[in-house]
């Protein structure tokens, strides 16, 4: 495994006044060419964790290193500007009065002109804005500004690249094609980097590692998929997807374990909790929008209580006769009305359960594998 290259350990920031910290024991690693994104909902402290990682906020207690040097822990505080540390903001921050080549430049000024310039031309093609060297910044789209600014950042090589919602002032639609692009650049420039943002999609796009945040909490530090299929908390279970909990119980049914779901049982999953991890077998299921099929010929029948347009699909929101509430994705051609009974039925080959009606951030239950692996 490579060397963490940003190691933040137990970390702890508080605002004088407040009754809880705004970065609660918070632990994560980066990896040297790693983009990690910290997700979660607003005043959850992901943006105090970025700012204590550049120097802007002052630790009270933990740690970090970045890049074997400790630019943080109880009595010490490197200041920003000796942590190289490069940032792009939601605003972008451009100087009106300057050209694109002269923003770029701006941080290193210091170089000699010739040198400068090669290095403002250099990463000005890594963005693919080399063309528009002489415009200024309101002569550029909202991505070509995203792009300018994420080149600034670069020209000092900086060891480490913050990025604090930097897609949030640009339409959704072009939100995760520019994740994607930026993605490319920095994995081009072989920068580490961390992101935060409040969009999964973004997320998704642009991460190699994700940190869920929740009231000061990382409640787990992951790959997409993990989250998705394999959340740590009941928090991340419902923060990450579309899906809802279901009271069920786990059983021994004909030689192997079954969950009793209200869509029926579960069964043939590997790996799934055995009863005894739960009181009488009794838990909460993770029924995912993809766990739920449409079915015309599916004995259980649910009613369309909300649908979303979402070009190909739908994403129908449904309640059982037992009052139990579902979701869906169904194809944009099964054009059904609100009101209306469909029959559906279960395809779940991951298995997450909690404690029944446990808080959202109650954790698994110990040794209880999350999914059949």
């Amino acid at each position: 495994m490579s060397r963490m290259f940003l190691q933040v350990s137990q970390l702890q920031v508080r605002y004088a006044g407040a009754p809880h910290p705004a970065v609660d024991g918070v632990s994560f690693g980066l990896a040297a060419g790693e983009i990690g994104v910290l997700i979660g909902p607003s005043g959850c402290g992901k943006t105090t964790l970025l700012r204590a990682v550049a120097g802007l906020e002052r630790a009270q207690g933990g740690e970090i290193v970045l890049d074997g040097e400790t630019v943080s822990s109880p009595g010490l505080h490197v200041p920003p500007e000796r942590r190289r540390i490069g940032m792009v903001f939601q605003d972008y921050a451009l100087f009106p009065h300057l050209d694109v080549a002269a923003n770029v430049g701006f941080g290193i000024h210091q170089l000699p002109r010739a040198q400068r310039e090669a290095r403002v031309g250099e990463v000005l093609r890594l963005v693919g804005l080399e063309h528009l060297r002489a415009r200024h910044p309101h002569e550029l789209s909202g991505g070509q500004q995203q792009r300018v600014a994420l080149a600034r950042a670069l020209a000092p090589n900086p060891r480490l690249l913050l990025l604090d919602e930097p897609f949030s002032n640009l339409d959704v639609d072009l939100r995760e094609r520019l994740a994607h692009e930026v993605r490319g650049i920095l994995k081009a420039a072989n920068a580490t980097a961390l992101f935060v943002t409040h969009d999964q999609l973004e997320a998704f796009a642009i991460g190699d590692r994700i940190g869920v945040m929740h009231e000061g909490r990382l409640h787990q530090w992951d790959e997409a998929y993990a989250l998705y299929h394999r959340p740590a908390t009941r928090f991340v279970a419902e923060f990450i997807g579309h899906g809802v909990f279901a009271p069920a119980q786990i059983l021994h049914h004909d030689g192997q374990v079954a969950v009793q779901t209200p869509l029926g049982p579960l069964q043939d999953m590997d790996e799934c909790p055995l009863p005894s991890a739960y009181e009488a077998g009794l838990c909460d299921v993770l029924l995912r929008a993809d766990d739920i099929v449409h079915d015309d010929d599916a004995p259980v029948k649910a009613q369309i209580v909300r649908k979303a347009f979402r070009g190909s699909e739908f994403l129908y929101t449904l309640r059982l006769a037992s009052g139990e509430t579902l979701m869906t994705h169904v194809p944009s051609h099964h054009n059904h009305a609100v009101g209306e009974w469909i029959g559906i039925r279960a395809e779940v080959d991951h298995v997450v359960t909690f404690e029944r009606n446990g808080a959202a951030s109650s954790p698994p239950a110990p040794g209880v594998p999350l999914t059949p692996g």
